[in-house]
């Protein structure tokens, strides 16, 4: 393994697709005498957002507004499908991905002056739809935190995912807004083998440390879920039933997944790790999913992009039906309250103070 990627999802970090020259660093293994690669490390950056509140109109997706308080996401986990965003800044979907992390130094100020503005209406935010929220570099930015005080202060419904114990850092935040029906979180887990999410999830927390975030918020009284997402067939797929055993038992009351999506840069990214981590069922797990996307690595219809099409996607399909049941999780999704938002008395005045640059 090169020192550049070791701790890393990705193995290599070719150029983005609208570059237009393609590059990529390797060892040709020719000269002895090179210097060694120097362990890649992780820079953050400031993106002077002009907002924060993206909005989509996918017909798949259960809501029409975001926030990600990052773009890249140091976390590393392969199979994201964020990772081909960075090539709009020119960047790798590979090793840049997860180690050139931006952030938005004014996200609680972005943030006010939209829910300030005459026009806006209430309506759920999802935070971490793109990227984690509780990556390692927000114990440094507090940004998600900034983020979810604004919100509290106006009484505004959101959702919340993540793959990091450090979620239940703002359990204050939360507790409150989620007996009050302000505020819901899923945490997702794709294993319960600490091998197999080091390889693929490099630094996310582990399996238990997840587990742990789920006990965390339900005593705290947050509405919490379990996303078993992504499903990859001949990998984890036979892990389903005990993954949403173990979060229910956690105090997880729904649950969730999605099959995994290879599209753009994704689909060679994961080649490229599943041959070197996983050698021995790379070409049967390749198989298994284009059985689930009608003979093609990946197939964006939006119709069953989520959960892929045939028999292997069935079957996944009533598996994660009957285990629900079973243990639970097959309580209604937690409804969130938007008539309660309000805008704080004094907000308005002291807007004009902001300098958001």
């Amino acid at each position: 393994m090169s020192p550049a990627t070791k701790g890393r999802g990705a193995k290599s970090n070719a150029t983005g697709r609208y570059e237009a020259r393609t590059q990529e660093a390797f060892d040709d293994g020719w000269t002895a005498d090179d210097a060694d690669v120097a362990p890649l490390r992780t820079t953050l950056s400031p993106e002077h957002a002009r907002t924060l509140i993206t909005r989509n109109t996918s017909p798949d997706i259960g809501f029409d507004r975001s926030i990600n308080p990052y773009k890249g996401c140091e976390h590393g986990c392969i199979y994201c499908y964020a990772r081909p965003s960075h090539a709009w800044m020119g960047l790798s979907p590979g090793l840049d991905f997860e180690s050139r992390i931006f952030f938005k130094p004014h996200a609680a100020r972005l943030l006010e002056q939209e829910l300030l503005a005459p026009r806006y209406r209430c309506k759920r935010i999802h935070i971490g739809g793109n990227t984690d929220p509780y990556q390692p570099v927000e114990r440094e930015t507090r940004s998600t935190r900034g983020v979810l005080e604004v919100l509290q202060r106006f009484n505004h419904p959101f959702s919340i995912i993540t793959k990091s114990v450090l979620i239940a850092r703002d359990a204050d935040i939360l507790g409150p807004m989620g007996r009050d029906k302000l505020a819901s979180a899923f945490v997702s887990i794709t294993t319960l083998d600490r091998g197999l999410a080091r390889a693929m999830e490099p630094r996310a927390s582990t399996p238990a440390k997840r587990l742990e975030a789920i006990s965390r918020l339900a005593e705290a009284g947050v509405p919490v879920g379990v996303g078993f997402a992504p499903v990859i067939p001949g990998l984890n797929d036979h892990e389903l039933e005990a993954v949403l055993e173990a979060a229910a038992k956690a105090g997880a009351t729904t649950a969730m997944y999605v099959t995994l999506r290879l599209p753009l840069e994704i689909k060679d990214l994961f080649r490229e790790w599943l041959a070197d981590a996983r050698p021995d069922r790379a070409a049967r797990v390749m198989s298994l999913i284009r059985q689930t996307r009608g003979g093609k690595d990946y197939d964006a219809d939006w119709s069953q992009r989520m959960k892929g099409t045939g028999p292997v996607a069935e079957l996944i399909g009533a598996r994660f039906k009957a285990a629900v049941k079973r243990y639970g999780l097959d309580a209604p999704r937690h409804q969130l309250d938007e008539t309660r938002f309000r805008v704080p008395a004094g907000a308005r005045p002291q807007l004009d103070l902001f300098d958001v640059a």
